[in-house]
């Protein structure tokens, strides 16, 4: 059975129920990678600007968040599928385009979900999720390193949208992120909707330095069982 938005609705039943599956999208979108059963919420999960979901730190993330009872269902952007294809880097389009094709995404899956679809991301992902919340509302939000500003541009701030936010918001930021260290955000005036969770140490991939006892494994689990839990309190 094929849906009018060209999404298989028997073949996503099947990978939703088994916790695992890749699922073709609707027309021009791509795969779309299920894992995790869904016993506390499900994820929209979007990927970072130079990295797709076979990066390590996405690979090692999602698995964790099945761990945690969070169903991930992963998609990348038309421009990083391109770009695997052509075998060649390519930057991200504007972000408004990347929002639209997160929103076919949103639009395509939420009829199908049991419960209501949260949206995330990695970096610039998101970014994007954050600005279709803002556009068009949404569960919650799960954003894992959140892009600020740029690097060492800490006057260039992301957050025009933030104000509109109005649905359940956290983020997930190592410390030392040059997107956005702890001493820099901590100074932002962020919506009453928005927490942030600090893992200790930790860079933009929450890698901490040797010297601080941790590794990128265990923040990873703390920020995946973080997430499972605000999805949680915010059911």
């Amino acid at each position: 059975m094929r849906s009018i938005d060209s999404l298989d609705v028997d073949e996503l039943s099947q990978a939703l129920e088994q916790g695992a599956g890749c699922v073709e999208g609707p027309e021009a979108l791509g795969p779309l990678q299920v894992q995790g059963e869904c016993r506390t919420g499900c994820l929209l999960l979007a990927h970072g600007a130079g990295a797709g979901q076979d990066s390590p730190f996405l690979v090692e993330l999602r698995r964790a968040l099945a761990d945690a009872g969070v169903q991930t269902l992963a998609i990348e952007f038309e421009y990083l599928r391109r770009m695997r294809r052509e075998g060649r880097r390519r930057p991200p389009p504007r972000i408004e385009r990347l929002v639209e094709e997160l929103a076919r995404w949103q639009e395509a899956l939420s009829p199908h979900l049991e419960t209501p679809l949260w949206l995330g991301g990695k970096s610039m992902g998101g970014r994007v999720a954050s600005m279709l919340a803002a556009r068009d509302g949404a569960a919650g939000l799960a954003l894992c390193g959140y892009p600020f500003h740029p690097p060492r541009r800490p006057e260039r701030r992301r957050l025009d949208h933030w104000p509109a936010l109005r649905c359940p918001t956290l983020v997930m930021q190592g410390e030392r992120d040059p997107f956005g260290t702890r001493e820099e955000v901590d100074g932002y005036d962020l919506p009453d909707v928005a927490e942030v969770h600090w893992l200790k140490d930790g860079e933009h991939d929450w890698r901490p330095r040797r010297a601080s006892g941790l590794t990128q494994s265990e923040l990873i689990r703390e920020g995946a069982r973080g997430i499972a839990a605000f999805m949680a309190r915010h059911a």
